[in-house]
């Protein structure tokens, strides 16, 4: 394992999405957010399926940060429960891989 991973989160809109992205960045819980753009969710909520469009994004951040990242995302976040997750990096470039441990924490 590489000690690296990416946290996928989805969001009601840019502006949040963006908002937060650069806080977390800022207060260096992750090295990077790439923003996927517009997407289109159908979930359940509340007993009945419900559709709406959000923003997706991944985190570039350590293993470490990564639950501090997520609690901060919650902190942050309208949503009562937001999507926050993690995904493990199992390999990347030791360059790639220092700069994400050097960016995060």
């Amino acid at each position: 394992m590489t000690g690296i991973v990416t946290v996928y989160a989805t969001f009601p809109s840019a502006e949040e999405e963006t908002r937060i992205s650069r806080q977390l960045v800022e207060e260096r819980r992750a090295a990077c957010a790439n923003i996927l753009g517009p997407t289109r969710s159908i979930y359940r909520w509340e007993g009945k399926v419900e559709e709406a469009d959000e923003v997706a994004a991944l985190f570039k951040t350590t293993s470490g940060q990564a639950p501090l990242l997520i609690r901060r995302i919650g902190e942050l976040h309208s949503y009562d429960v937001p999507a926050a997750v993690v995904w493990p990096i199992q390999e990347a470039p030791e360059s790639y891989r220092l700069w994400v441990v050097g960016n995060s924490g």
